[in-house]
């Protein structure tokens, strides 16, 4: 067997392992636990912070741009329908069934076995590992609490199910909280100011608008309203009506501009759960991108969010699996998938000048 295999099947029974241990978000403790654990079995340097891991190669010099490798430890909880057990893994063929085998556990094993095997040799630039916690709900205690012990890095890999295609933007997000004001009167008589029909007129107005600006890559800014909520009986007119505006953003605007925008031209209170998760983009002139390119893969924009958001530095998306799988039930990713991930990896950064 050669050592691409060792490292396959290597990467194949550590993925079972973490599949049979629940990781939901904020719950990623144990994982964490295990992989500190198999970290440690193989002399592998770590830190933990809270649930989350950072190895860094023992080569690292300040005179060298840092490449960082990037995971998830946390799933979403098991969606409806499954009919398997979700925490069970279960191979069928060529594939691995349970919950985070494609988002994003295959990412995350493939990655550490290509810092593994990378670590092996001097490379032109310091290679950093790094698994986060809480992901999929963007919380506190995940990346951004991981941020500060990082060292200085020129550009990261996200390892979120791409097909194993670069993902060079992706999109941000935004969520506001918009409420209309009214005023209050019987419905049996015509007196008051419904602040559904104003919050109505919003929503279509929202529905049509188009910001100006483009992204060559990701299209146009996408608004899409969620939740709404007024009343408190059928007899009376509502004085207050507020609705949830879920918001992907571009790398044309940052989320402070278009926070500005539909303050300014949205007679209502707007507030903004968050303008931190922007969205991000790579240089196609990256020595990573054009490597991804001689190599045959496609460049593409991403319009579903990951710790990008939250790194100040160049990234791209790059992963094994579909993310058309992430989230659903019966959530599977294939041995073959997590083979060719490993040796695409290797093959687009082993000595790469980034």
């Amino acid at each position: 067997m050669d050592t691409n295999n060792i490292y396959t099947r290597e990467a194949i029974e550590l993925l079972k392992k973490l599949i049979a241990i629940p990781s939901l978000s904020r719950q990623e403790a144990e994982a964490a636990d295990a992989l500190c654990a198999y970290l440690a079995a193989r002399d592998i340097a770590h830190q933990r912070i809270g649930n989350n891991i950072i190895c860094q190669a023992q080569s690292h010099s300040a005179d060298r741009p840092t490449l960082l490798l990037n995971a998830h430890i946390d799933t979403v909880k098991p969606a409806d329908g499954w009919t398997r057990q979700p925490f069970e893994p279960t191979t069928e063929g060529d594939r691995l069934y349970g919950l985070g085998s494609n988002d994003c556990g295959g990412g995350l094993v493939s990655l550490l076995q290509v810092f593994r095997i990378l670590s092996e040799k001097e490379q032109p630039y310091n290679l950093v590992y790094a698994l986060s916690a809480e992901e999929e709900v963007s919380g506190a205690n995940g990346f951004t609490l991981m941020l500060p012990s990082l060292p200085k890095i020129d550009v990261a890999i996200v390892g979120e199910p791409t097909a194993m295609q670069p993902a060079v933007a992706e999109k941000g997000l935004l969520v506001l909280d918009i409420t209309t004001h009214g005023k209050a009167g019987h419905a049996a008589r015509n007196e008051g100011v419904n602040a559904i029909y104003k919050a109505m007129d919003q929503i279509q107005w929202l529905r049509d608008y188009r910001f100006p600006k483009q992204s060559p890559t990701l299209g146009e800014v996408k608004m899409t309203t969620t939740i709404i909520n007024a009343g408190t009986q059928h007899n009376c007119i509502p004085d207050n009506c507020t609705y949830t505006l879920d918001i992907r953003t571009t790398d044309c605007y940052t989320n402070q501009e278009i926070l500005d925008t539909l303050t300014a031209k949205l007679d209502a209170d707007v507030k903004a759960r968050s303008t931190r998760l922007e969205s991000s983009h790579i240089s196609p002139q990256h020595p990573i991108v054009k490597q991804c390119i001689q190599l045959g893969l496609t460049p593409f924009g991403s319009p579903t969010l990951s710790d990008q958001a939250l790194m100040p530095w160049p990234s791209l998306k790059l992963g094994p699996g579909d993310s058309a799988r992430s989230h659903t039930a019966d959530e599977y990713i294939t041995t073959t998938e997590i083979d060719h991930a490993i040796s695409t990896y290797i093959n687009i950064l082993d000595q790469l000048q980034i």
